[in-house]
């Protein structure tokens, strides 16, 4: 949209142009003004010399007389010399006044006074200086000849005196006579300039009146003709404004909302009030911070000429936002508004920000509706191939682990709990059983679950680290323990129709549901005592023994060798898995799920934590395929599992560093921690040696489940270590 100019221009051509004219003819009849002003400076002060030339003439003769008639009296004394000075002073002074007057040049009297005396022009004035002069020019050098000898006693000068005093009785009434014609003509002048501007000034103000008339007559008609242009375009805008269902406005450089809008501006927006109103207040409290702060920094960009529109256009934060309602009528939902923006240029300079708003919320709420039915299609799909590929055992196996999870999840959510070691204890179990479902989704494969599970861990993982735990931090997992249950007999139902002739054993589990929102704030709002399990002596030969005391942890997890290829895939590794015993060893019917789980465990353990890239075993001298070996012996009166890596072993000194960093012990305390006591640490819940989690690893949650699974069954667990060579747990369960 581009506004053009030269017809705004030219419509204002004729104004600027009339304006000119009136002001050019107020300006010459101001300069007239002070030009005439000048002039009559110039006549008064004219006038004022000539009366100060005739005063001075007068005073000349007066002096003359006071000295003849005090003839006789001696030559230095006061009186004498008083009057010979005043004499010799207004005669130096009229010759310069005539001159002055003649030739117009600067007078300085005796005072120091500065007079510019202008000079005279007309002939009667000139004929008057003339005759002046010439009376002056008689009278001046009797003066003159007598002040020479004036002052000298020896030279009696009363003859001069007398000659001087004769002359100036006749020169100076004519010089009177000449001056008083001279400031005559002055006045005659004076009063014809006067008469002069009067008229001028008279004619001036009636053409200033008249053209001011005209102007205003011409003018008003002229915007009466553009009000009307401009009303007509007003109601054509205000017709478009109205009927478009889009939302239209203008933005200035100050994100100020322009005064004119679409009608469906206020209802997309919910506001009734726009015009003028910033547009980041608006948005203020119904976008995140974030969103507007990227908001407002892309209006900026926007009218940065520099920056291209298209280019810009791709970083618009608010394609399909959510606004959310800041009304308080509960009956308006939520909307999803797209905005998009467009320069307004005037010429080449960017002006105005042209936004216009459609309500996209239906589209959205289509596309989140297909998207939904797309991930249940393809959870759906997922579910059907691992029943289709993984034996019919291990699926029902799997649905009724998961069942028993959950049950045991909703069971801890209603045991009540007031102090925070309670809370941390049901914060940890559940933790645990948590984790070991995932465990297992993820060795069959199913995602979805993982997906769901590894939520809830990043909830529970903010609990452990928020310091101060309340009953209500539990109630958000209710929703991720349904989702699961809900998952949990999906698969079983698809199970039952594809495997007719072994009905997965979840169909007829006792399972009960997680508890709702209502049920958990009851039962976390109760309060019990928690009854502790006790401690377990954990050792074997060879190896380091683990004090799993003070510690009450479970989690669960499950193995099979594609689970093993999958996580070596994610992490950008390869492993081989070799076991002589594992299928020939008769596992007691109690004991199988534990060592499932430990075993699942200690290889998602061994492939993130112990087997390295390829790269770094390369560099080592080492086969870029690591190997792990899994081995399960019947010893009679137990069962032990051994699960061993040629990875880069256990580095007690990372444990410190990581131990000192958390701030669970200072550097001189780490420092002091023999290697039991930080595989003790390596157990504990929460603890991890890896610096960023993701759904393998890195939650500290793994070792913490087995050594849970050990204490739960009386075991033993054993640790030995080779840095740079091998890692190998050593877990001995007794069948009784």
């Amino acid at each position: 949209m581009t506004v053009s100019t030269q017809y705004g221009n030219s419509r204002y051509r004729s104004l600027i142009l009339s304006i000119a004219a009136f002001l050019a003819l107020i300006g010459v009849l101001l300069a007239f003004t002070f030009y005439t002003s000048n002039v009559l400076e110039r006549n008064t002060t004219l006038v004022n010399i000539s009366n100060k030339t005739a005063n001075n003439a007068q005073a000349i003769i007066k002096d003359l007389f006071d000295l003849q008639s005090s003839v006789g009296e001696h030559i230095n004394s006061p009186h004498q010399k008083r009057v010979r000075e005043r004499l010799e002073n207004n005669t130096q002074e009229i010759d310069q006044l005539l001159v002055s007057m003649g030739s117009g040049s600067d007078y300085i009297d005796t005072a120091g006074n500065t007079y510019n005396i202008p000079n005279i022009k007309t002939s009667t004035e000139l004929a008057a200086l003339e005759n002046a002069q010439q009376d002056w020019n008689n009278l001046k050098p009797l003066i003159t000849s007598y002040l020479e000898n004036a002052s000298n006693i020896r030279i009696d000068s009363s003859d001069e005196l007398a000659l001087a005093y004769e002359q100036a009785k006749t020169s100076s009434l004519r010089m009177n006579d000449a001056l008083d014609q001279l400031t005559n003509e002055v006045y005659k002048e004076t009063e014809r300039q006067a008469n002069t501007i009067r008229l001028i000034q008279a004619l001036g103000v009636v053409a200033i009146f008249a053209y001011f008339l005209i102007f205003v007559f011409f003018f008003v008609r002229r915007l009466r003709e553009t009000d009307a242009e401009a009303f007509a375009a007003r109601r054509e805008t205000q017709e478009i404004m109205e009927t478009v269902n889009t939302g239209l406005f203008l933005l200035d450089k100050d994100l100020n909302i322009g005064q004119q809008h679409s009608r469906a501006l206020n209802g997309i927006v919910g506001s009734d009030r726009l015009a003028g109103e910033n547009f980041t207040n608006v948005l203020r409290g119904r976008i995140s911070d974030k969103d507007l702060k990227t908001t407002q920094q892309f209006i900026e960009q926007l009218y940065n000429p520099r920056v291209k529109e298209k280019l810009v256009d791709s970083l618009n934060p608010l394609h399909k936002v959510m606004l959310h309602n800041s009304s308080d009528d509960k009956g308006l939902n939520n909307r999803f508004l797209d905005f998009k923006f467009s320069r307004v240029y005037e010429d080449k300079d960017i002006a105005r920000i042209l936004v216009n708003v459609n309500d996209v919320s239906d589209a959205v709420y289509l596309e989140q509706r297909l998207e939904k039915e797309r991930s249940q299609n393809d959870m759906q799909i997922e579910m059907l191939t691992t029943i289709l590929n993984v034996n019919p055992k291990i699926i029902n196996e799997f649905i009724s682990n998961t069942q028993a999870h959950i049950e045991r999840m909703n069971n801890i959510l209603k045991n009540p709990g007031s102090s925070q070691y309670e809370l941390e204890g049901k914060l940890n179990a559940i933790y645990r059983e948590m984790h070991s479902l995932k465990g297992e989704a993820s060795a069959l494969k199913l995602h979805s679950f993982t997906k769901i599970a590894s939520e809830a861990e990043d909830k529970l993982h903010a609990l452990q680290n928020q310091g101060q735990l309340s009953g209500n931090d539990f109630l958000q997992l209710a929703v991720h323990l349904d989702d699961l249950l809900s998952l949990s007999n999906t698969i079983a139902t698809l199970g039952e129709r594809i495997n007719r002739s072994a009905p997965p054993k979840a169909a007829t589990a006792n399972t009960q549901a997680p508890l709702s929102d209502s049920a958990l704030k009851d039962s976390v709002s109760k309060t019990a005592a928690v009854n502790s399990q006790p401690a377990s002596s954990i050792s074997t030969d060879g190896g380091l023994d683990i004090d799993l005391d003070g510690e009450s942890n479970d989690d669960r997890l499950s193995f099979y060798n594609e689970f093993a290829k999958e996580i070596a895939a994610r992490q950008g590794k390869h492993v081989q898995l070799k076991s002589t015993t594992l299928a020939q060893t008769h596992i007691p019917e109690h004991l199988a799920k534990p060592i499932k789980e430990i075993s699942i465990q200690l290889l998602r353990n061994a492939v993130v934590h112990g087997i390295e890239a390829p790269s770094v075993r390369h560099s080592a001298g080492k086969t870029e395929v690591g190997t792990i070996d899994l081995e399960v012996q019947d010893n009679g009166s137990d069962v032990t599992l051994v699960v061993q890596d040629d990875g880069q072993g256990i580095d007690y000194d990372s444990i410190r560093n990581k131990l000192s960093k958390e701030g669970r012990f200072s550097e001189e305390e780490a420092s002091q921690l023999s290697q039991g006591d930080l595989l003790k640490q390596l157990f504990s819940s929460g603890f991890s040696t890896k610096e960023n989690a993701d759904e393998d690893g890195g939650r500290g949650v793994g070792l913490d489940i087995i050594k849970a699974q050990v204490k739960d069954y009386n075991g033993k667990l054993n640790v030995n270590s080779e840095l740079g060579q091998m890692t190998r747990f050593v877990i001995t369960l007794p069948k009784a």
